[in-house]
């Protein structure tokens, strides 16, 4: 079963040889972890997206040290928070080119030095082209940096803090269909010798079903409406519950309520394709260039929390915790820069200003989760902005 409004598009030789060998057709998941993750074709795997203004797409901590130097005060009450004196880790998940791991350990060493000698800089990084990028930007790093997988951090957890900015959007989703009688996964199709086309396939499972039908405000979709399920946020953040002994998970991350994510206005879902500093709603065009996203639903990030162990500690917009965190001070903090300094103050302004747009990066989410059920003290990032 075709979609109709369903561009055909052409495939390289790699996919249509995998597409032949599965049938001619996989559900969407398998083919957004091919395109962006197998390490000689993904996107990510081979290390061909270029994070970065000059890059395929920016993130907060390439537009400069600020955000890292904002976000530094909540993760020092983290590690305040850690019970005892021995070994810590700073674990960042998809640390993408690495500069965020980069300026939270230059921030550390310069804030809080006497941390240096208890903390380990982690990095989960599971494709190698990525990696290699890393290594080499955080060669001369401050604090101590390795490399690890979740399934060798399960053999030593760590006690620490755990970031993932940025990263469970680009997890594999299923595309799910409304056909005016059913819901269906919606997959990719080999179209004759060589072309891709979005074609719906089989009849959702009863337990995906259920989880759709409970996320689904209102009255019942029209034929061909089309949303996403997260599929991967469950396996995930298990993981990352297996690899952190005590402490704090940080996602952040474009999220929506359900209400939102699954509106009847919103008919086609929310995934994205970047590259080159261009959108664009088509995931098929040019497999394995092209960053492919999906926001994350809050409430499927919440209970998938819940059932992995961790303790969700509450939510809260990016704009509004960078104000918690002190920014309208660092805003004002550039007014007393020197003629001389005008041009570096004025992009970091304009960076600032971008990390609190709600039309840019202020419409992330900054989802806070706990690896131990004692009560603490709440998260600088939720509290009310300071005064002055």
């Amino acid at each position: 079963m075709s979609s109709a409004s369903s561009p055909l598009h052409a495939a390289p030789d790699w996919l249509t040889e995998r597409l032949q060998a599965a049938g001619g057709w996989v559900a969407f998941s398998t083919y957004m972890d091919w395109v962006l993750h197998d390490p000689s074709h993904g996107a990510y795997g081979a290390g061909r997206l270029q994070v970065g203004t000059s890059g395929d797409f920016a993130t907060s901590p390439s537009l400069g040290p600020d955000f890292a130097e904002l976000l530094l005060p909540q993760l020092l009450q983290w590690f305040e928070q850690q019970p005892g004196h021995g070994p810590m880790a700073l674990i960042e998940t998809g640390p993408g080119e690495g500069h965020l791991a980069l300026q939270l350990s230059s921030a550390i060493a310069r804030e809080a030095p006497e941390l240096l000698e208890r903390l380990e800089l982690v990095l989960v990084e599971p494709n190698p082209g990525m990696a290699e990028r890393q290594r080499a930007l955080l060669a001369e790093a401050p604090l101590r940096c390795s490399w690890q997988s979740f399934a060798q951090l399960k053999e030593r957890p760590r006690a620490g803090v755990m970031l993932a900015h940025e990263v469970l959007d680009a997890l594999a989703v299923e595309r799910v269909l409304w056909d005016g009688q059913c819901w269906r996964l919606q997959g990719v199709s080999l179209v004759g010798s060589s072309e891709l086309e979005l074609a719906a396939g089989p009849p959702l499972s009863e337990s995906l079903r259920l989880e759709l039908e409970a996320l689904i405000p209102g009255p019942q979709r029209p034929a061909g409406w089309c949303t996403e399920l997260h599929v991967g946020v469950g396996p995930w953040l298990e993981q990352a519950a297996s690899s952190l002994s005590h402490g704090q998970l940080l996602v952040i991350d474009y999220a929506h309520e359900a209400w939102r994510y699954y509106a009847l206005q919103r008919s086609n879902g929310t995934l994205m394709a970047y590259r080159q500093q261009q959108a664009s709603d088509d995931p098929l065009q040019e497999p394995g260039q092209w960053d492919l996203t999906a926001h994350l639903c809050l409430e499927t990030v919440e209970r998938a929390a819940a059932a992995s162990g961790w303790r969700v500690l509450g939510q809260r917009r990016q704009g509004e915790a960078l104000l918690a965190l002190g920014l309208a001070q660092r805003l004002h903090a550039l007014q007393q820069g020197s003629p001389a300094e005008l041009a570096d103050l004025l992009g970091r302004r304009e960076a600032l200003l971008r990390y609190v747009d709600p039309s840019a990066l202020g419409d992330f989410r900054w989802i806070a989760l706990q690896r131990s059920a004692e009560a603490m003290a709440q998260p600088l990032f939720l509290q009310d902005p300071p005064l002055g």
